[in-house]
């Protein structure tokens, strides 16, 4: 559910403190452990390390994401990935195949010159 139009957004007030005054391209990544922050026009550009639980992710904030809470950009739960033993020798013949085009294609080029 959003949050009222009568309170505002929810932005952190320490990031907007970090970020004032700083440009975007200059300013070292911001650590961060508030995900429920809204990202607003004035932290585009910017550089922030959110915690997800464990680690630090590194969230670079694009004009698309405004709108959106931090957290989203930094998952806390790792996928693993289903299947097994088969799942493995698929993903090894796939690889082997691509390990073979990728000579082929550098024999290609050798060959031409």
């Amino acid at each position: 559910m959003a949050r009222s139009i009568k309170k505002g957004p929810y932005v952190d007030a320490r990031l907007l403190r970090k970020i004032a005054g700083k440009r975007p391209e200059s300013a070292a990544p911001i650590k961060t452990w508030s995900r429920a922050s809204e990202i607003s026009p004035e932290m585009v550009g910017f550089k922030f390390l959110v915690h997800n639980g464990k680690d630090f992710l590194e969230v670079l904030v694009s004009e698309d994401m405004v709108g959106h809470r931090l957290g989203e950009f930094s998952l806390t739960r790792k996928f693993v990935k289903h299947g097994g033993k088969m799942q493995k020798e698929l993903e090894m013949k796939k690889k082997e195949a691509e390990i073979a085009a990728a000579s082929a294609a550098k024999a290609a080029v050798e060959t031409k010159k």
